[in-house]
């Protein structure tokens, strides 16, 4: 069996099972990153340079010159994880799963958004309102000091909510597809739209390319991140609804009513059924830099959350990425026995 055979499935599905159960257990060690950095600083190492390089002249320029360093980003970062593959395929494609997934496993981050959004309940408990938009201050773009309890705890689970389909899920089907180099590839993909991706004077064109592909190539995962959170409610409510516990029907309902009115072709969804699953009202109107930006509400549910619901959204979340690893392993067991 070649090498190649580790950048396809079956094999790829056991690999990013165990990269799943490999981050759950670890994270990305702080003393791995003080070292080495992590592959996300690395990419925007590269898209940095690019932005220097080509994001200049005139609009049609500057769109062109996003065009063309999105082609070079991927174009790099895909010949460095194929060249990972091979050296880890020379072990035989067996062999090579571990090195292959302890790579792939810098890519999701379940550990880090689990840790960064309980920080925030726990700051609004021991330390009141300040320290709650202090750390929400850290994992959303909003203006923290025009958010009220309420309002912090709504963004700790929107964000919540949709750093679970780019930041998790969606690397993790990218892995199932291609293996690393599919991983890797995403990665690339949505940090470029996370660094040039906005409609602001000097990346409103030389971003578009990076924000189009982005939007393309999170829509599977942004369904597939719905889906788990309504399994996920629905296995909370099992066998019979307790009090916290998630309401799949509810989820369901937010998703078909509201997820297509969110401004983003994917963050509804997610953002939709966590609404419905916890009975909140999420988006809504918010701050960016001093300007009212006139979002829907995800969910028919109250506004009003607290740090107890920031605690059932991550129950919620844990739940989701059982979920998520249950079908990586499936789909791996599936595959080795066809």
């Amino acid at each position: 069996m070649s090498w190649l055979a580790l950048a396809h499935p079956p094999l790829t599905f056991a690999v990013l099972a165990l990269a799943l159960a490999i981050e759950a257990a670890a994270g990305y060690p702080d003393a791995l990153y003080r070292a080495l950095g992590h592959p996300v600083t690395w990419i925007g190492r590269l898209i940095a340079a690019l932005d220097a390089a080509l994001n200049r002249g005139s609009f049609a320029r500057r769109r062109a010159g996003g065009v063309l360093a999105v082609l070079v980003l991927l174009a790099v970062v895909g010949a460095a994880a194929l060249t990972l593959t091979a050296l880890a395929g020379l072990a035989g494609p067996f062999a090579g799963l571990v090195p292959l997934a302890l790579l792939c496993a810098s890519l999701p981050a379940q550990r880090s958004l689990h840790d960064h959004v309980a920080r925030v309940a726990t700051a609004l408990r021991g330390e009141g309102l300040e320290g709650g938009r202090r750390t929400v201050s850290m994992i959303v773009g909003r203006d923290p000091g025009t958010l009220d309890e309420a309002a912090v705890c709504r963004a700790a689970i929107e964000s919540l909510a949709e750093n679970f389909s780019d930041g998790i899920v969606a690397p993790a089907v990218w892995i199932g597809i291609g293996g690393l180099p599919g991983g890797a590839l995403y990665k690339a993909v949505n940090t470029a739209d996370s660094m040039i991706g906005h409609r602001t004077p000097r990346h409103a064109a030389f971003g578009w390319a990076a924000a189009r592909l982005d939007d393309l190539v999170n829509l599977p995962a942004s369904r597939l991140t719905a889906g788990l959170i309504v399994a996920a409610a629905a296995l909370q409510a099992f066998p019979s609804p307790r009090d916290g516990a998630g309401s799949p029907r509810e989820a369901l309902a937010a998703i078909r009513r509201d997820a297509a009115k969110h401004r983003s072709p994917n963050a509804g969804w997610p953002e939709a059924a966590m609404a419905g699953a916890l009975g909140l009202a999420l988006a809504g109107p918010r701050v960016y830099g001093g300007s009212v930006v006139e979002d829907a509400w995800m969910g028919d549910g109250r506004p009003e959350a607290g740090p107890a619901d920031i605690e059932r959204a991550l129950a919620l979340y844990r739940t989701a990425c059982i979920l998520l690893w249950g079908l990586a392993a499936g789909a791996a067991a599936l595959g080795f026995l066809i």
